[in-house]
């Protein structure tokens, strides 16, 4: 199994508190639920966000844009090196190029995005080979609690009855 498959230990950990900012996003500032945290390879967060795009006006504002930015301020340095990126929802192909040109080393989603998603779904911006950044990739992880909250915001919205989370059979 090569590196871009292995799920760390501490993957669930930075996932679920993703998934926290995530609710945040939509309890506080009644944005789509997509949290993202920056955690840097000694362990430490070095940024997070969640959506503010429609809060602060700015089709950039996306999570993942916040939190390498906020990471990026703490470092003082627009390279993001050695740093793993935890996102509730596969990266767009803005977040995704973002993500390639700050050389963030590892890149771990939850829910893949078949509309949109540029790491695997819909495009495969990060493994195209004429970067000159290569960004391990691992989707999937808590996949089920992240697309549950998505699919209920949406329903939410459209006035539709809300999805309980059912545990997969087995």
């Amino acid at each position: 199994m090569d590196e871009a498959t292995v799920v760390h230990d501490h993957d669930e950990h930075w996932m679920r508190h993703a998934l926290a900012l995530a609710e945040r996003a939509e309890r506080e500032f009644n944005e789509i639920p997509v949290g993202a945290v920056l955690v840097g390879g000694d362990g430490q967060i070095l940024g997070e966000g969640w959506n503010l795009n429609i809060a602060d006006h700015d089709p950039s504002a996306h999570a993942e844009i916040v939190a390498m930015r906020r990471g990026g301020k703490r470092l003082a340095n627009h390279r993001l090196l050695g740093s793993t990126l935890y996102v509730t929802l596969e990266p767009c192909a803005m977040c995704a190029m973002a993500i390639v040109h700050a050389r963030v080393a590892r890149l771990v989603y939850a829910a893949s995005d078949p509309k949109t998603g540029a790491c695997g779904s819909v495009f495969n911006l990060l493994g195209d080979a004429r970067h000159n950044h290569r960004v391990d990739i691992h989707g999937g992880v808590l996949a089920l609690e992240a697309s549950h909250r998505l699919t209920n915001y949406f329903r939410a919205k459209r006035g539709k009855p809300l999805l309980t989370l059912q545990p997969p059979a087995g």
